[in-house]
């Protein structure tokens, strides 16, 4: 049985009817019709992406070795107005998939009432799954057009040492409630020097897929953040391996295996330096990605009108050409002093809640997942059509 068979075997026998047609109508269909409008926006030299990543607030129950966010006292969160102006404005251009993260989104009172209020739209929201409790899997089944994506760093002993005793367990009896309810769901596996044999394993992914899960999302460990941990950083070598180890995956795994990274042709990828999605911060801030809390402006700039804030953003604009006349890849990774001299040189707020810039100091040039001579194409038509069409793949950092 191919893979295209075995994928959507298990998409009919575990996602409800309702609930997979809603994921074509409003995710797959308009996100082929948003990134139509994008290449002609960029053809016209226009800057608005197709997609968006908004931390609903910065509040979490969980505080993880590695991560970047900061909760300063009183959380910072979106209002329940501010976000639908920003998402009303972003349908304008045709954008109706938007990725909802935190902080813990689940913490976000008027979470439900967004995905209420926008029901011509699709949400994938990131969540560290404590909160998914029975009443929270109902509500998702009958709102119906989000799918969840449960942050898990591998099997137990790596979950726990980065995420806190007990929220393996935890994690697995959300699973349970999430295949119970035919939820169409994921999970996120940040890969680590310690954790990324294991966690790039067959036996892995099999496990995932005997949980429920219908798509597998690995992102790369980026030290940042107050408690960096540059250990878990991967090196060249370990990049190339996952890489490899990705393709193989693919191959032989019953659900999508998914990278943020890659392109059809095995060529390094950031989405903010080809425009293709931004980030807003739980303040309104639009900021280059989730883990690099600079920006410039925010989505209340000249009264609201997005489209025309990021459009006239020197900052966006100057970042796209700094990344790109350094790499292809993670500039946060590679060339971290460069970046605070251009973030300094843009008036760049630091909008994380720490100092952010003395972190970009402090760090070391790394290697990411640029690595110019030795790109590995996808082996497999599906996923190369996914990755042109679709630009699958793009999503929150880990």
């Amino acid at each position: 049985m191919g893979f295209l068979s075995r994928f959507s075997w298990r998409l009919l026998r575990r996602v409800s009817p309702r609930l997979l047609l809603k994921a074509g109508r409003l995710w797959l269909i308009p996100g082929l019709r948003s990134l139509s409008r994008f290449r002609k926006r960029v053809a016209a030299s226009e800057l608005f992406p197709p997609f968006f990543f908004l931390s609903l607030t910065d509040a979490c129950n969980l505080r993880c070795h590695g991560c970047w966010i900061t909760s300063q006292g009183q959380p910072r969160q979106l209002s329940r107005d501010d976000v639908n102006h920003f998402i009303a404005q972003a349908k304008v251009h045709g954008n109706r998939f938007f990725v909802l993260l935190g902080g813990e989104p689940f913490l976000y009172k008027d979470l439900w009432t967004i995905l209420r209020q926008n029901r011509d739209c699709y949400f994938q929201i990131i969540t560290n799954a404590l909160l998914l409790d029975e009443a929270a899997v109902a509500t998702a089944k009958e709102v119906g057009n989000a799918t969840i994506l449960v942050s898990l760093d591998g099997f137990e002993s790596a979950n726990d040492a980065r995420r806190g005793q007990g929220t393996f367990q935890a994690i697995k009896e959300a699973f349970q409630r999430l295949r119970k309810g035919k939820i169409l769901f994921g999970v996120a596996t940040t890969i680590t020097s310690e954790n990324y044999e294991a966690a790039l394993s067959p036996e892995y992914v099999n496990w995932v897929d005997e949980q429920g899960a219908i798509y597998l999302w690995y992102y790369i460990y980026r030290p940042v953040g107050p408690d960096p941990m540059p250990q878990l950083a991967l090196s060249r070598a370990d990049i190339l391996k996952v890489r490899r180890q990705l393709l193989r995956l693919r191959r032989i795994s019953p659900i999508l295996i998914v990278d943020t990274y890659w392109d059809a042709d095995g060529k390094a990828v950031c989405p903010a330096a080809l425009g293709l999605g931004y980030h807003i911060g739980p303040a309104g801030d639009i900021e280059l990605c989730p883990p690099l809390s600079f920006a410039r402006e925010t989505i209340r700039d000249h009264g609201g009108d997005v489209f025309h804030t990021i459009n006239t953003s020197d900052f966006l604009r100057g970042f796209q050409k700094f990344a790109l006349s350094r790499t292809r890849g993670c500039p946060i990774l590679e060339c971290p002093h460069e970046l605070e001299a251009f973030l300094r040189e843009h008036h760049a707020r630091d909008t994380s809640g720490r100092d952010a810039f003395a972190e970009l100091r402090a760090s070391s040039p790394r290697a990411s997942h640029h690595i110019p001579g030795e790109e590995l194409p996808e082996t497999m038509g599906t996923y190369r059509w996914l990755k042109k069409h679709l630009f699958f793949g793009l999503g929150a950092y880990g």
